[in-house]
C-alpha cells in the first residue's frame, strides 16, 4: 500500500512540474539542482563577495543584547530572592 501511495504521488509531483515548467531536461531529472551555487543551465555561480569587518559586525549586534539578558537575568532572579519565591538554600535539600 505504502508503495502504491509513493508511485502515485511521484506521478502526481512529475505532472505538476511538467504543467508549471514545461517538460523538464533529463539532466534535472537524474541530478538534484541547487539553486543557490547554480545557474538555470547548470554553471556554477561565482563566490560570493567577502563582507568586512564581519566578525566587528556581528559582535556589535550580540554583544548589547548578551549583556541586556544578563542583566535582566540578575534582576529576576534577586526579584525571586527578594520575594522568598526561590532561594539558593532550597536548591541543597
Amino acid at each position: 500500500m505504502a508503495s502504491v501511495v509513493g508511485r502515485t504521488s511521484k506521478r502526481f509531483l512529475r505532472s505538476a512540474e511538467l504543467w508549471r515548467h514545461g517538460a523538464p531536461s533529463p539532466v534535472s531529472l537524474l541530478m538534484p539542482r541547487r539553486p543557490a551555487v547554480t545557474t538555470s543551465t547548470g554553471a556554477v555561480l561565482p563566490k560570493p563577495g567577502i563582507v568586512s569587518f564581519g566578525i566587528l559586525r556581528v559582535s556589535i549586534a550580540v554583544l548589547p543584547f548578551l549583556y541586556l539578558g544578563t542583566l535582566m537575568s540578575q534582576r529576576f532572579a534577586a526579584f525571586l530572592e527578594d520575594y522568598d519565591i526561590f532561594l539558593p538554600s532550597y536548591d541543597d535539600d
